[in-house]
């Protein structure tokens, strides 16, 4: 199985290094890149094609939710994953009309979130 290409996006440089380790150690999964907020999100889509976006989704200069509806609008073939605190039902509704393909609370299982990571739609 070929590895899958990703883009990691939060706002906090520790939280995107353990990420990047945990998920290069435990997937097959290739880090393409990474961005600090939502605009440099969508640049990084576009330069980089990964076919999964791990994103924050409250974050400076665009948020999560805007930028995963500018990128599906662009690119919708890429799986959007959201990685957020922020569980409550409203933040995942939201979430899922920007377009997000899967919502992960961040502390839920390594195993959750690689599961979101690899599966693929029909």
């Amino acid at each position: 199985m070929a590895n899958i290409r990703m883009l990691i996006v939060d706002d906090v440089t520790q939280v995107r290094q353990d990420l990047r380790t945990m998920l290069t150690l435990s997937t097959d999964v290739e880090i393409v890149g990474e961005a600090a907020d939502g605009l440099e999100a969508i640049h990084q889509a576009e330069a980089l094609q990964p076919e999964v976006i791990l994103m924050d989704l409250e974050m400076p200069v665009l948020d999560g939710y805007q930028a995963t509806a500018q990128i599906k609008n662009q690119h919708p073939a890429c799986r959007v994953v959201a990685l957020t605190v922020h569980g409550y039902e409203e933040a995942r509704q939201r979430a899922l009309q920007a377009g997000v393909d899967a919502f992960i609370v961040k502390g839920e299982s390594l195993d959750n979130l690689v599961q979101a990571i690899l599966e693929r739609k029909e």
